[in-house]
This record gives structure tokens, C-alpha cells and sequence, in this order.
């Protein structure tokens, strides 16, 4: 939130400039203009007549800053909304007054630049009109912008710049003429210079806490883009490169809103992820230093918002304000003990002299009594050297204490270093811990999968050993099997022999019955020539048989059907055998 000291300042730069007579008074008709402008740059209403009916009692001509004063606050400060331009009230302001004091003049800063000093001037200055800058925040501006471009702070050259100020501080012009004519800049090109002071400019004015570049996640397409960002206390806003023409969003920061890192997904290794109460934003970093940076910065403001504090610049600016009203303070006391001193003095010195006077008038008195008033003369004036001396140790201890005052300035300032390095060691130490703590999680997360793992490895153990006694026993009834399935084949093998041994019998048995065959046939053979030759002249008596008998044409048969049948059957069996054998 900007405070009325800090509206009243560009304000008063543009009624100043109005002033064109210097007397300090400016005409209503100028007036008018200006508070039609601070109307509309400010978004309020305005009432053209309320100037004329404010001063209707003062006709007399132009008015003074105390007359506009009270016109000021009734009818436009106090009106003034919250989320007004800060930034478009100050270029207005800046358009009235930079052509009376810039104009004509050389410098090695261009306009724009000129104006980011303007604006750096009113933040630093003192809330007292007319304004100016101390020699602490010149030093202090001086210093941060040659840090900004890379150049070493030159002490000495800053007190000699100190002896030959009359008066140890500069008004805005001033402090831009100091800049634009390169006292403390000889050397440098302007692109540098312009750097510094937009980096310094972006940090005091526009309250950018950090700012790079990073890719965002989209919430329509989850598409990853690379965008500008820029930290701010309650907000971060986000454009399409730094220079900041093509906004394409704002994260609102408040006290319920939170950033915390995430793990590696899409192929994006540096994520964090800011919560909002309306959404989140998931955002990728170059690295993990800047992606814990980020986080760290973020983490502060939201600190900062739920302690109702404001932006760490103007902390620091009013620390820096608070410690020279204190020295200033200090400085008065020992002053006001000098006076009082110097009073003691110059009344014991009155004193003396009056009865110096009195002893002098006094010559009639008796001899004793003069001796008397002597020795009570030279005792007066040995308290009025005690005196003496003691103003002068007094003195001294003035001197002594300017430069102790002094030191303790340095010392202050080296403090702040220390303070910065030790902010910067801590949030090393802040970041090895966490990733210690990060290990250690990475630690019990390993432990338990291992735990899981030796569990599973267990079960597994216990399943091939139930396996393993399982296929014992399967082998042992394998072996049963393969032994009863031996004996089964050395049977086999004995019948098979056997078998063989019959099949060689039937086979000597179908030899002789084939032998016997050809002989019955060959004597059939011949049965039938002598039978053919003496048919029908002679037929043979043979002796009755009860059973029937085959009639061939060459007579009776040798075997009946019943024999033919079993031999039949008996050449095929052991046909059948010896087809197995084989």
C-alpha cells in the first residue's frame, strides 16, 4: 500500500513546476488543470466547481501550497481507491515538471532514464517539503547501481564528492544531473548505465522482488509455454518475453496461497507448484537452484502478506530512516549538554566578575577581609579551570564520540554485509537441509521397498521350498513309477522272449507243416495222374467216415474245414508275433 507521503511527492514536483514566478503560489486556473489531471489519472470523479467554491473567499490571486493543501486532501486523497495507477500519476507529474529542469541541459542519460530518477528520487527522499535526498541514500543509491553494473564501490572518491557538497544533500535535479553528467560513471557506455537504473528502478519503484524467464503448464491445451515472470508482494505477473508489452496473466498471492516443489513428470525436472484458492499453476525452472530460489521468494511474500508486512525495500528504507532519526536524536542530546555547558560557563564567569567588582569597591574593608575576598577570588577561578578543563574534556569527548559515531556508521554497514552473507550461508545451510532431508526421505523410501522386497523374496523362498519338497516327493513317486514301469519292461522283455521263443517254435512248426503240405500236395499230385489215368476204370474203396469231407474234383481232401480253419488261425497268430518282434 502506498502511503500519502509517497502521492503527495510527484504532486508537489508538478505544483512546483507550475510556480512559474518562483513566490510559491500558482494560479487556480493552472490548478484547475492539474487537479483534472490527478482526477483522471487517479480514477476520480471530478468536480470542476469545488475549486471555485473551496477558494471563493480568496480572490486575491494565486495560491500558495498551503492554501491547495487542504483542497488536496478533502476532495482528491481522500477519495483515491486502493488499486490506482501509481505508476500513470507519476508520468503525469513527470510531464509537467521535467521540461522547466531537464530541458537545455547535457546529459549521457536519456529521458526515460532521467524520469526512473526522478521516480528513485521521490522513494528515497525524506517526507519533508521541500524534498531532498540525504547523503545515506545517495550513498546508498550510488552503491547499489554500481553494483548493479559490475563496478566496485570507490569510497574515497564518495567523501571527496561529501567534502565539496555544501550541504550534505541534492534535490531530484540534482541527483540527475549528478547521473546524467557521469560524475561517478566516467568510462561507461549509456546501455550500461540504462541497465543499472531500470534494475534499480524495477526493485524500488515497481516492487519487483524477482523476475525471469521459466515455462508455465496451460490450463486448457497443458501445453508447456516459456514465459516472462515477475515477483511481486501480492502477485506475480507473467508476460511473453521481459519487455513486458504482452501480459499473459496474473497468480493473485494471498495469506491462504502456498508453493511447494514437485517431482520429475513430463520430462520436466526443476517443478513447483504455486496453490492459489482458485487454481494452481504448475511452473518448470532452468535449474534447481533458481526453481528453490523461486520457491523461497514466493514462500517470503506470502510470510509477508499473512504479517501484514509491506515489500522488503521499503523495510529496509524505513530501517535506514529510523537509524538516522536516532543518530539525529543522539546528536541534539550531546548538542543541548554543550549549551547547557557553555550556560554553567558564562553564568560562574558572571558571577566572578561581579565580585571581582565587589572586592574592588570594597578597598576600605580591613586587610583580612580583603585577603578573604582574595583567596575566594582565586578559588572561583580555580573552578572557572575546572570548568574550563572540563569543557574541553567535554569537547573532546565530542570529537570522540563523532568518530565513534562514525565507526559505528562502518560498523553498521559491515553488519549489513555480514547480515546479507549470513542471510545467504543460511539459505545454504536451508537448502542442505532440505536436501538432506530429502535424502533421508529417498533413505526410508529405498529401506522400504527393500523391507518389501526381502518380504517378497521370503515368500518367494518359502514357495520354492514348498516347491522344491513338493517335487521330492513328485520325484520320489517318479522314481516309484520308473522302477515299477522297469520291472514292467524286464516282464515285457521276458514275454517278449518268450513270445520270440514261441514265434521260433510255430515257425519250425509252420517249416514242417509247410514241408508236410508240399509232400501232400506232390503225392496228391500224383494221386491225381494215376487217378486220372485210370478214371473210369477203376475206382477206389475207401473206408466210410462219419464226419463230412471236402470233395475236390480229384477226389476227397486231404484235411477237413475244421483243421484248414485252425491252421488258419495258428499261421496268423504267429504271423501277428512276428510282426511285434519286429
Amino acid at each position: 500500500m502506498i502511503s500519502r507521503e509517497e502521492i503527495l511527492k510527484p504532486i508537489w514536483h508538478a505544483f512546483i513546476a507550475l510556480d512559474m514566478d518562483k513566490n510559491g503560489k500558482v494560479s487556480k486556473s493552472q490548478l484547475k488543470v492539474l487537479s483534472h489531471n490527478l482526477c483522471t489519472v487517479l480514477n476520480i470523479p471530478h468536480n470542476s466547481s469545488a475549486l471555485e467554491e473551496h477558494f471563493k473567499d480568496n480572490d486575491e490571486g494565486p495560491v500558495s501550497t498551503q492554501g491547495y493543501m487542504p483542497y488536496l486532501n478533502t476532495f482528491i486523497l481522500s477519495k483515491i481507491q486502493p488499486n490506482f495507477n501509481f505508476v500513470d500519476l507519476n508520468k503525469m507529474c513527470w510531464t509537467l515538471c521535467a521540461p522547466k529542469h531537464i530541458s537545455g541541459k547535457h546529459l549521457i542519460i536519456s529521458g526515460a532514464d532521467a524520469y526512473k530518477i526522478w521516480c528513485i528520487f521521490n522513494f528515497l527522499s525524506e517526507d519533508k517539503f521541500p524534498l531532498h535526498m540525504v547523503a545515506e541514500e545517495i550513498e546508498y543509491f550510488l552503491r547499489n547501481l554500481l553494483t548493479v553494473m559490475g563496478c566496485s564501490w570507490n569510497e574515497r572518491r564518495f567523501e571527496d564528492y561529501k567534502m565539496s557538497m555544501k550541504i550534505l544533500q541534492l534535490d531530484a535535479w540534482e541527483l540527475i544531473g549528478l547521473i546524467g553528467m557521469g560524475h561517478f560513471t566516467k568510462g561507461m557506455n549509456p546501455p550500461t548505465i540504462s541497465m543499472g537504473i531500470n534494475e534499480i528502478y524495477q526493485e524500488l519503484i515497481l516492487d519487483v522482488i524477482k523476475q525471469g524467464y521459466m515455462t508455465k503448464k496451460g490450463h486448457k491445451r497443458k501445453n508447456w509455454t516459456e514465459r516472462w515472470f515477475e515477483l511481486h508482494l501480492t502477485y506475480i505477473s507473467y508476460y511473453v518475453n521481459e519487455d513486458l508489452m504482452d501480459q499473459k496473466g496474473c497468480i493473485s498471492l494471498d495469506r491462504n496461497s502456498c508453493v511447494e516443489s514437485l517431482p520429475e513428470k513430463d520430462g520436466k525436472k526443476n517443478l513447483f507448484i504455486i496453490r492459489c484458492v482458485e487454481k494452481s499453476f504448475e511452473i518448470n525452472a532452468s535449474d534447481k537452484k533458481t526453481r528453490q530460489e523461486w520457491i523461497q521468494a514466493i514462500q517470503d511474500c506470502i510470510v509477508r502478506i499473512r504479517q501484514g508486512l509491506s515489500s522488503p525495500q521499503r523495510e529496509a528504507r524505513q530501517r535506514r530512516r529510523e537509524k538516522r532519526n536516532r543518530m539525529r536524536a543522539e546528536q541534539e542530546t550531546i548538542e543541548n549538554r554543550m549549551r547547557q555547558l557553555q550556560l554553567a560557563n558564562e553564568s560562574k564567569e558572571v558571577e566572578l566578575e561581579a565580585m571581582s567588582k565587589e572586592a574592588a569597591s570594597r578597598d576600605h574593608v580591613e586587610e583580612q577581609r580583603i585577603q578573604t575576598q582574595i583567596d575566594l577570588l582565586h578559588q572561583y577561578k580555580r573552578d572557572l579551570e575546572l570548568e574550563k578543563l572540563a569543557r574541553k574534556q567535554m569537547e573532546e569527548q565530542v570529537v570522540e564520540k563523532s568518530s565513534e559515531l562514525e565507526q559505528y556508521w562502518q560498523r553498521m554497514q559491515e553488519l549489513e554485509e555480514m547480515y546479507s552473507q549470513l542471510k545467504g550461508a543460511l539459505e545454504d545451510e536451508r537448502q542442505a537441509k532440505q536436501d538432506e532431508e530429502s535424502l533421508r526421505k529417498v533413505q526410508a523410501r529405498l529401506l522400504n521397498e527393500e523391507a518389501s522386497k526381502r518380504l517378497e523374496l521370503e515368500e518367494i523362498f518359502m514357495q520354492q521350498q514348498q516347491v522344491l519338497s513338493q517335487s521330492q516327493k513328485e520325484k520320489e513317486e517318479l522314481e516309484k513309477e520308473r522302477s515299477e514301469k522297469e520291472r514292467a519292461l524286464r516282464a515285457a522283455r521276458e514275454q517278449l522272449e518268450s513270445l520270440e521263443k514261441q514265434r521260433q517254435g510255430a515257425q519250425e512248426e509252420y517249416m514242417a507243416v509247410t514241408k508236410k503240405l508240399e509232400r501232400a500236395a506232390n503225392k496228391t499230385k500224383k494221386w491225381k495222374h494215376r487217378v486220372g489215368e485210370h478214371e473210369g476204370l477203376l475206382r477206389l474203396i475207401q473206408p466210410g467216415n462219419k464226419s463230412t469231407c471236402n470233395i475236390t474234383n480229384w477226389g476227397p481232401a486231404s484235411f477237413t474245414e475244421t483243421e484248414l480253419d485252425q491252421m488258419e488261425k495258428n499261421w496268423q497268430e504267429t504271423k501277428h508275433r512276428q510282426d511285434e518282434g519286429q
